[in-house]
């Protein structure tokens, strides 16, 4: 089992910033790719962000040049940046962490942390 913990979420201005991070913890040896995802209200949980254990990074096209992930494989971390932040921007952010036991993976995800963009 692997177990996330996210933090840092908040309310900011548009234009404005926030740093997203998430810890794991528990069977942390098996993690392969981590995340970010967000879901807005009434909308279905998108990918924002994702970095694998070999440094490449995938994005969503709504976040590039925005938004940087970055993760720290000793600490077992991993942290979204968000600049320029935008209204539309305004979801419920989620880590995700991809894990290997035996033949399958799992997905384990954070509890969620409320990000608001709004003036």
């Amino acid at each position: 089992q692997v177990r996330l913990v996210e933090s840092g979420g908040g309310l900011v201005q548009p234009g404005g910033s926030l740093r997203l991070s998430c810890a794991a913890s528990g069977r942390t040896f098996s993690i392969s790719t981590m995340g970010w995802y967000r879901q807005a209200p009434g909308k279905p949980r998108e990918l924002v962000a994702t970095k694998s254990p070999s440094g490449s990074t995938n994005y969503a096209e709504f976040v590039k040049g925005r938004f940087t992930i970055s993760r720290d494989g000793a600490k077992n971390t991993v942290d979204l940046q968000m600049d320029s932040l935008k209204p539309e921007d305004t979801a419920t952010y989620y880590c995700n962490a991809k894990w290997v036991f035996g033949a399958n993976m799992y997905d384990s995800w954070g509890q969620g942390t409320q990000v608001t963009v709004s003036s």
